[in-house]
């Protein structure tokens, strides 16, 4: 059984601030450890399931976070940026299941460290029309590929965007939201064993062959940015067409479609210099 782990950070056992995320932050080298042992209890769980090959992908801002010694040796590593698949590098049709650990809820979501891949710089993300953050297209494009997100890890309110989306996720709450910045904490080691066995239900469960037909279809992607200035030199791209002043929209299946969005993000960091907590 192959199994790929997208990791992001903010909803992370025990992680509430800007500075346990962000490298520089006083707390961020503390905070990559807590990464590390969330990740390697879903290792442990993908292991007790029965795992023989497991992918982590380092998915948190400069996706540098992971320090490749604290990692379970069970696992690979897939490190640094750019990369073009962006939190699901390394994701192909040959893996049996994804999961998501560190995860958090979209903007404007009242979650712990919520936002939408750059922080405030994008507003609100729609595939076909649904609102959608980080754990709905990854989810999404995960499908297209012909694989199934079978667990998730993140505050109570990224576990119930997750169970919206997708009712046969299983999720793992390992903090609860008070606020953008505050939480109530589940003690670590419960936290870690709760992801562990989670993570070996989920991929015992798994049906022989998933019932997700990678054929593509048609999607359209709208983002409205912060920045009326990004919408206008996004429009220089073939594809891409205004909805309004601060808002692009553009067809495609995934994941050509999620590959595409990586590009936007791209152009918006290029033109922008705004840190993503505030």
């Amino acid at each position: 059984m192959r199994i790929y782990i997208s990791a992001d950070m903010e909803g992370v056992t025990g992680l509430v601030d800007a500075d346990d995320v962000q490298p520089g932050g006083r707390d961020y080298e503390r905070g990559r450890l807590m990464m590390a042992e969330d990740v390697n209890a879903a290792i442990r769980g993908a292991l007790a399931a029965g795992a023989t090959d497991i992918t982590v992908n380092d998915a948190h801002g400069p996706m540098r976070n992971l320090l490749p010694e604290a990692l379970h040796p069970a696992a690979r590593l897939i490190r640094g940026k750019p990369k073009q698949m962006l939190m699901l590098e390394g994701l192909t049709s040959e893996h049996d299941a994804v999961l998501c650990v560190g995860y958090h809820s979209r903007a404007g979501e009242l979650g712990v460290l919520s936002h939408s891949f750059m922080g405030h710089e994008i507003e609100d993300i729609w595939l076909d029309g649904r609102p959608v953050g980080e754990i709905g297209l990854a989810h999404a494009t995960a499908a297209a590929i012909g694989v199934p997100v079978a667990a998730l890890t993140g505050d109570d309110r990224a576990c119930v965007e997750m169970t919206d989306w997708d009712a046969s996720v299983t999720t793992v709450a390992v903090k609860h939201a008070r606020d953008r910045f505050t939480a109530d904490l589940r003690p670590a080691d419960e936290a870690r064993a709760a992801i562990e066995q989670a993570v070996a239900a989920s991929l015992a469960a798994l049906p022989k062959a998933p019932a997700i037909d990678p054929a593509p279809a048609p999607a359209t992607l709208t983002v409205r940015w912060q920045s009326a200035s990004v919408a206008s030199t996004l429009l220089g791209i073939p594809g891409v067409t205004s909805v309004d002043a601060r808002t692009v929209q553009a067809e495609g299946a995934l994941p050509s479609l999620y590959r595409l969005f990586g590009v936007w993000m791209r152009v918006a960091a290029s033109l922008t210099n705004q840190a993503p907590y505030c």
